[in-house]
């Protein structure tokens, strides 16, 4: 998505990765199904996972990127604010969140 220039899908989709890794830890953590929720700062806290500062940070900013049931006034200033240098910088610290939760997650015996 973010070769094709679609960087606001490209970051709701970053949304929804860190989204299921998280609900992974929720799992794992209480063998039991992650709740229906999107927040993943809720999330993470149902996971019993320590975090930094800055990781808690940058899952309330990527909060922000689950635009799919916004309004359309919303939607337009999302998209507008997508720019390939914007866009290029969350996709990066996304991707090192999700590397680091997949590490953290240990299955269970």
């Amino acid at each position: 998505l973010f070769k094709s220039k679609r960087y606001d899908s490209a970051l709701f989709f970053g949304h929804i990765i860190l989204e299921k890794i998280l609900k992974a830890h929720v799992v794992n953590a209480t063998n039991k199904n992650a709740p229906k929720i999107h927040d993943l700062v809720r999330i993470a806290e149902l996971a019993e996972l320590e975090l930094k500062r800055e990781q808690i940070e940058l899952l309330k900013e990527a909060n922000n990127f689950n635009i799919e049931t916004r309004y359309p006034d919303y939607k337009l200033r999302f998209y507008k604010m997508c720019t390939k240098k914007f866009t290029g910088g969350k996709l990066n610290k996304i991707t090192k969140m999700y590397k680091f939760l997949c590490q953290k997650l240990e299955p269970k015996k």
